[in-house]
């Protein structure tokens, strides 16, 4: 059934193709190496339409029919027990609708997670009942995991978020172990998508690692502006609500491009209008603002979570937009900070704890929104 929504403008998980904007060139890449069985590196900064991409790609009615598809976000894990954790139960929960027999032959084959497979005792349906101590032996249960997809009845593919999170976890050889599994694995492809260029680069580009070159790289870019001003009159025009070429300019401009902070606006700009409405500049810059101070709490309180030094260099990348040179002699004296080598102390931590992103020789802001409130409570201030 054809999804049905209130605001075009998506801002949670994937709907349907009409409410996707664009991505033909990449849609086509990444289907194309699902039926010619290549892995696939997907990477970009958060939020500019990785996940958006896949899910897309395996709505498509031939992938539906030809392969079963897993998407596991392992961002929040830290361990290789975490892991195996996060991709026994995608996979559950995706074959769960599937009957009983799909269920069934999971736990009959990953047979260390045997003491999970529950059945709920009001609706008779299977749980996955388990917690991430209860996985006693995770490099047996990823083993079986994969024995599973070996078996399964059609090729699988399964994307992985966040891919370099494993080159964090504390046990020895996780990218070694991976790389032989999927390598054996002759009736599954991978999709590993990242957000840390720098580590996704080493992970895949680098002749000393696992899984050099075993996979053909995809940079997801910016939606160009034609294009996402085609998307925004559409449903704007589509709703007897109009907005000018102006405005959504300035706000591309002002994001760069970045999808998810776009989207947020144009859903709150759409909102706003009743049918036969326009949006005027200085409306669209009220409604920014308000959107960007709804977060000043978080945002605070983020600041107070860090040193003086990693303060104030937020503080210039902030003021920059987008800095580079930041060791030099002309960066340090323009904002007032101590040294080079305290420059890129800061740094280092701001880049660990994703504060800030580096692209090319830039660095910036990691959330956009954080960055335009840095901005105004410390900088020059911002508008459309």
């Amino acid at each position: 059934m054809k999804a049905k929504i209130r605001n075009p403008f998506v801002i949670s998980g994937y709907v349907s193709a009409e409410y996707f904007c664009d991505r033909e060139v990449e849609s086509d890449e990444l289907t194309r190496a699902f039926f010619n069985e290549r892995n696939m590196v997907i990477v970009s900064p958060r939020r500019m339409g990785k996940t958006g991409l896949i899910e897309h790609c395996f709505h498509y009615k031939r992938t539906q029919e030809e392969f079963h598809t897993f998407f596991i976000d392992i961002y929040a894990t830290g361990t290789l027990k975490e892991f195996v954790f996060a991709l026994g139960k995608h996979i559950f929960e995706t074959l769960k609708p599937k009957g009983k027999k799909f269920v069934e032959q999971f736990f009959t084959i990953i047979s260390s997670l045997r003491p999970a497979f529950k059945l709920d005792t009001v609706s008779g349906q299977p749980v996955f009942d388990i917690g991430i101590g209860d996985i006693r032996q995770p490099e047996l249960s990823l083993e079986e995991i994969f024995r599973y997809l070996e078996k399964a009845d059609r090729r699988c593919i399964v994307a992985i978020d966040e891919f370099q999170q494993i080159a964090k976890y504390p046990e020895r050889n996780v990218e070694a172990m991976l790389r032989t599994y999927i390598q054996k694995c002759k009736n599954a492809n991978f999709i590993f998508s990242g957000s840390q260029r720098h580590m996704m680069q080493n992970m895949f580009f680098s002749a000393s690692r696992p899984f050099y070159q075993s996979a053909s790289l995809l940079n997801l870019e910016a939606i160009t502006l034609e294009r996402y001003k085609a998307f925004v009159h559409y449903h704007f025009n589509k709703a007897g609500k109009k907005i000018s070429d102006e405005c959504i300019e300035r706000v591309y401009d002002l994001l760069e491009g970045h999808t998810w902070y776009m989207q947020v606006l144009f859903n709150r700009f759409y909102e706003q209008l009743e049918r036969g409405e326009d949006m005027t500049i200085a409306l669209a810059d009220q409604l920014l603002h308000s959107t960007v101070e709804s977060n000043k709490t978080v945002y605070q309180s983020m600041v107070t979570m860090l040193s003086e030094r990693q303060k104030e260099v937020l503080f210039a990348m902030a003021k920059e937009g987008k800095a580079t040179e930041i060791t030099s002699t002309e960066f340090i004296k323009k904002h007032g900070l101590h040294s080079p080598s305290s420059v890129q102390s800061a740094v280092k931590q701001l880049l660990e704890k994703e504060f800030v992103t580096k692209e090319g020789v830039f660095y910036y802001v990691y959330d956009r929104f954080f960055g335009l409130w840095l901005a105004e409570a410390y900088g020059t201030g911002y508008s459309l």
